[in-house]
């Protein structure tokens, strides 16, 4: 049995295409999915290709005519406005009216009699009146009468050649043996947030006076300070009640002394499991008035869902298969050797009763949907089965397409890329560990000029509860603001656990890259005023961020050489260059370091010999440039990092420079 072998045209190498189409790309509203694709025939004929896309709630195709780059490679592309899923292929076929047109226009130009030649045209042209209606019909037929009957066959040919008859053409193809691209590509769209958020992270029970437990209505009072900072998602870790069983102390001891609340990671108790509120913090009402009053703020509450139990979480006794035994008759404890937890029972994701355990955490977070929460950090999904994270957030993001989802996964570059193509929004990254100057470049370009970009959006933290970098444990504050200027601007998401990263918390364990006194095992007594914090300069940076569309994407990236390997300079800039920024950051927080930085004046539309202005935006220091090459100092103990935003000068009128 034979293909259809006059289906001649070939379409292969499509991009963006993930795993074979077996994952979709990621997008937000109102983002562009520029497609690219090897498109070519055998023999000489002309080639039309369109590019297919709708939303999959739509029956109705939308297209856009592909256009030719070089060496076969055909690009076109669609914007997404709507929220849920969109997905695209590709259509081409031989058009022989194109093909036509060429080739009378190459006799023509010969000296060749083409009054044959307008007769095929002019059976192609009818051929197009079946497929056509009303006026457009009426138009193509007196065009196709004007090929046979006229007589100078120069008008003739200009006349079928032009572009208003291409056009009409172009509405009525011939596509009987078109080649459709053997795939059905798919794009999730995600709101805004999911490409463009300031995280801050929180414990709840810490917003109270002294070391007393908070509550819901103590964090509360705080929105308008953390507002005011510029963060626009709050995360807050495990709100559940915590188990007693094996609770740990102070600084993760085994013993817990009378008084300490316990990791909120060892959820459940008497008092209820994933679906209950701590008492100390309040009701669920209180939670409810909490989501909305952030909400005012333009703020989101995004919540932890850690799948692990106390050996007093109702789970254990309600369902204990769900859970591994040992031979004694105890429970399993998580562990990662030599690490113990001996206050988490993991779920076994292997039990026997898997589907009703899947419908029961799926529950979990449709719960916490129902009651406001529309952010999620998920702790640790490599630790669960892919296939219960591909199912599950699937079925969430097809009833709740607004949702996003964190990936707190810091394991293998494999791994953590699965994770996000079964459908994590954002995920954490190795931005934490990266220090050197060309340890930034590798990584980033990796994120952002390979094919990961299409599904892996990175947030960069420099700093959790759990990690303490060396980093920050030896820089001191110029460290403190070196990171978070690296984190909010080489990514468009990005967050801090504070209030230890405005204080420049750093005390760690000896030999550890954890914090010493962790808020995980205690309840803190934060100074948020306290001397030497960098609460203006984070202010200052969110605020940057949200006035300059450059720094609220990724892929825009462009690394600036200088020469001193100290010095790490690139910058984002928009696609119509109306908003061009540049930062230059000494990765050396002890030392003063210098440099000529060299500026691609021609990617930013500058000639050479023009002068251009740039505004140093955290001093509001104004400097005239002129060339690629300029000298840059970063002082430390006064500011490690600079943000610029460069602006061309448009024209010149009554000796007055007028720059954009």
């Amino acid at each position: 049995m034979y293909n259809d072998g006059r289906k001649r045209v070939v379409i292969s190498q499509v991009e963006p295409e993930i795993d074979g189409g077996k994952f979709p790309i990621k997008r937000v509203r109102d983002e562009q999915v520029e497609v690219r694709a090897n498109i070519f025939s055998d023999g000489h004929e002309k080639i039309s290709a369109q590019l297919k896309y709708r939303h999959s709630d739509h029956d109705d195709w939308s297209t856009a005519p592909l256009t030719s780059l070089e060496n076969d490679r055909w690009t076109a592309s669609f914007h997404v406005t709507e929220l849920g899923e969109y997905e695209y292929t590709i259509e081409a076929w031989i058009d022989h009216f194109l093909t036509w047109q060429q080739d009378i226009q190459k006799k023509l130009e010969d000296g060749q009699d083409v009054s044959v030649d307008l007769q095929i045209g002019a059976d192609i042209i009818e051929e197009a009146i079946m497929r056509a209606t009303g006026q457009k019909a009426r138009e193509l037929d007196a065009l196709s009468t004007k090929l046979r009957n006229g007589d100078d066959q120069q008008v003739l040919v200009e006349l079928a050649t032009s572009p208003a008859v291409t056009e009409l053409m172009h509405q009525y193809p011939d596509k009987r043996l078109a080649s459709t691209y053997d795939k059905t590509l798919k794009v999730t769209v995600d709101r805004e947030k999911a490409l463009f958020s300031s995280w801050y992270e929180m414990f709840p029970r810490s917003a109270g006076k002294g070391t007393k437990h908070g509550s819901f209505q103590d964090a509360q009072k705080l929105l308008p300070d953390i507002a005011e900072m510029g963060f626009d998602i709050i995360y807050l870790p495990p709100i559940h009640p915590i188990g007693k069983t094996h609770r740990k102390g102070k600084n993760n001891s085994v013993t817990a002394e009378e008084g300490d609340p316990g990791s909120p990671w060892a959820i459940g108790s008497a008092e209820g499991g994933h679906k209950a509120i701590h008492p100390k913090l309040g009701t669920m009402d209180d939670f409810e008035e909490f989501v909305r009053k952030a909400r005012e703020f333009d703020i989101d509450i995004a919540l932890d869902i850690a799948f692990q139990c106390s050996p007093d979480h109702p789970y254990v006794k309600k369902h204990p298969k769900w859970f591994k035994w040992r031979p004694d008759g105890s429970v399993q404890y998580a562990e990662n050797p030599p690490k113990k937890y001996e206050d988490i029972l993991p779920i076994n994701f292997e039990t026997s009763d898997w589907q009703n355990l899947w419908d029961e955490l799926y529950s979990v977070i449709e719960f916490w949907v129902k009651h406001g929460v529309k952010v999620f950090r998920i702790d640790n999904p490599h630790t669960k089965p892919f296939g219960f994270w591909e199912a599950t957030l699937g079925k969430l993001k097809s009833k709740y397409p607004e949702l996003i989802f964190l990936a707190e996964a810091f394991t293998r570059p494999k791994m953590m890329y699965h994770l996000a193509k079964i459908g994590y929004t954002q995920s954490y990254t190795y931005f934490t560990w990266r220090n050197t100057k060309h340890e930034f470049i590798d990584y980033l370009k990796e994120l952002y000029q390979t094919r990961v970009r299409e599904f892996f959006r990175p947030n960069f933290w420099p700093n959790t509860p759990d990690i303490l970098p060396e980093s920050l444990e030896y820089g001191g504050r110029p460290a403190f603001i070196t990171r978070v200027v690296l984190a909010a601007t080489l990514s468009s998401n990005y967050g801090i656990y504070g209030p230890a990263y405005e204080l420049c918390e750093n005390e760690a364990i000896d030999g550890k890259e954890e914090y010493l006194n962790s808020e995980k095992y205690e309840i803190k007594d934060w100074d948020r005023e306290a001397e030497g914090n960098i609460r203006d300069v984070i202010t200052q940076l969110n605020t940057i961020r949200k006035e300059h569309p450059a720094l609220q994407q990724n892929w825009n990236l462009q690394f600036y050489d200088i020469d001193n390997e100290h010095i790490l300079c690139y910058g984002k800039v928009t696609d119509d260059l109306s908003d061009m920024i540049f930062v230059a950051i000494n990765l050396d927080p002890y030392h003063t370091r210098e440099g000529k930085v060299v500026l691609p004046l021609g990617d930013l539309n500058i000639p050479e010999d023009q002068a251009y202005l740039v505004h140093e935006l955290f001093s509001d220091e104004k400097f005239i440039w002129q060339g690629n090459d300029n000298y840059i100092e970063l002082d430390p103990k006064e500011l490690p990092a600079k943000i610029f935003n460069i602006r061309r000068r448009l024209r010149r009128e009554n000796d007055f420079d007028y720059f954009m």
